[in-house]
């Protein structure tokens, strides 16, 4: 299976207040951000769409569907905590094909250790359709943890993704 000539990617920021227009939204840019960077790094072309919506399952849940068999990446941004209306991971785990613990379990160990409030998000990541997601917290800084750690395994998990073995028959 070959790579795609373009990949495609979806940020999807949860927040009542920025969708209601009372801040701007500064996750899901800066995943754009950090996603374009290294996509330019592997010289691998990706579009990359942007959405904002209020925490609302049954919208983010439509938005999810229609999304996991066209786009490569879905990347969520806010509700994983454990507030009344942080409804992530509750809307997207049901959704997933295969879970991949590990990543965010790491995350939330490495910096959980001094930053003990990291080890309360549920953050999750997976597979959906033809989909690799992830579900990072909402804030900036945790956004820029996350991503640095998620994009230091992405080009692995792209491959594992399409089938492609790039581990030694030797070993």
């Amino acid at each position: 299976m070959n790579l795609p000539g373009e990949f495609e990617a979806l940020i999807i920021t949860l927040s009542d207040r920025a969708h209601r227009g009372e801040y701007r939204d500064l996750s899901g840019p800066r995943i754009k951000e950090m996603l374009e960077e290294y996509f330019r790094s592997e010289k691998w072309d990706i579009k990359i769409i942007l959405a904002l919506l209020p925490d609302d399952s049954a919208r983010l849940r439509e938005l999810f569907n229609n999304a996991c068999n066209t786009c490569n990446i879905i990347i969520t941004t806010g509700g994983t905590g454990i507030g009344p209306r942080d409804i992530t991971i509750e809307t997207i785990k049901p959704l997933l094909s295969k879970e991949m613990p590990g990543i965010m379990e790491f995350i939330r160990v490495k910096y959980g250790y001094d930053k003990p409030n990291a080890l309360l998000s549920r953050g999750i990541a997976g597979v959906a359709g033809k989909a690799l997601v992830y579900t990072l917290p909402g804030s900036v800084r945790a956004v820029d943890e996350y991503m640095t750690e998620i994009l230091k395994t992405l080009k692995h998990t792209i491959l594992m993704q399409y089938g492609i073995d790039t581990h030694s028959k030797n070993q």
